[in-house]
This record gives structure tokens, sequence and C-alpha cells, in this order.
């Protein structure tokens, strides 16, 4: 086999294990369906009253009641840099020269200080999953779902196809600008 016959089963590999089929016009198609992806925004608990987080989880039970088949999901919303730390970690210890193994600390220090700032990024997904549905029923359901949130009370926005990228790449470590990345490996 060549490498050209090898690299394409390699790709097809990793997109059957996701089970991802291609980008539609609002999710992901798989093979268990189409995926619609949408992102709340968090609100900061520790603010709020005791009656007030009662009510937040009041209109969470709401949500979950109104549409029990979505999903809820918790992902870093921003890239981890340990890899990065341990490259520098090394490096500034084969190091030499004083001034740059200085310099290569400091680097160590600022990506310390830069992770410690988002260690609460987090991003909080709703999933809603359509099955034998066509392109006119998906577009009402979409908006039925992205409504229903609304109307809990949740701060929402439905991901598009470069949201959806850059969360794959970020959960995959691949890079920071998602949406850059082809649609499929070829």
């Amino acid at each position: 086999m060549g490498k050209k016959e090898q690299k394409k089963k390699k790709g097809a590999a990793v997109q059957d294990l996701l089970g991802f089929k291609a980008f539609t016009e609002y999710g992901v198609l798989t093979n268990r369906g189409e995926l619609l992806l949408y992102e709340i925004r968090p609100t900061n608990l520790s603010v709020l009253s005791a009656a007030s987080v009662e009510n937040k989880i009041r209109e969470m039970t709401m949500l979950l009641s109104a549409i029990p088949e979505i999903e809820i999901a918790c992902v870093d919303a921003n890239e981890c840099f340990d890899e990065n730390k341990a490259y520098l970690s090394e490096r500034a210890e084969q190091e030499k020269n004083k001034k740059v193994k200085d310099l290569l600390q400091k680097d160590i220090a600022f990506l310390d200080g830069i992770q410690l700032e988002m260690a609460t990024a987090r991003q909080f997904l709703i999933v809603a999953k359509c099955r034998g549905m066509n392109a006119q029923q998906v577009f009402h359901y979409a908006n039925a779902v992205q409504k229903a949130i609304h109307e809990q009370g949740f701060e929402v926005h439905r991901l598009e196809k470069s949201d959806i990228k850059r969360l794959l790449a970020l959960y995959f470590d691949a890079s920071l600008f998602g949406e850059q990345i082809p649609d499929t490996e070829t």
C-alpha cells in the first residue's frame, strides 16, 4: 500500500472514530444524525444570593424538562500550555547561556500567568440531536431549541461551523485557529 493510500485510510479512520460525516448549515452530521451545538454563557454563581442560585437551578431544570433529549457538556474554552512549558523547562535545563536561560524562565512564568487567568475559562454547551429530520424540520427544531434555552433565562447562541472547528481544535490540541482547519482530511 502506497503512502497516499495509507494517509487516506488513516484520515478516514479518524473521521469514522469521531462519527463525523460533514458540517451542515446548522451543525454537524454524524453517523447517528445531525448535532446542533449551542453555547450558553455561564453565570458567576459565587456572586449570586442563595435565592438567585436556586432560581438558576430551577431554570435549568425547566429547560431539561422542556427538551429532555438535549445533552450538556462542559469543555475547556482555551488551549492548555503544559507541553509548551515542558519544552521551555527542558530547554532551560540544557541552556548554557545565562541570559537565554533567564529569558526561557520568564517565558515559563508568562505561560503560567496566562494559564492561571484562563483556569476558569469553561464553555458550556447544549447539544441537541436531530434524527430523521429533513432540512426544514432541522431549521425549525434549531430555532425552537434556541428559543427554549433563551426563555429559561440563559444567554445562548448556536455554534456555527467556525465555532465548531475551533472547539474541535482545542479538544484535540490541534490549534487555536480551528476555523482554518479544512472541513475534511485529505
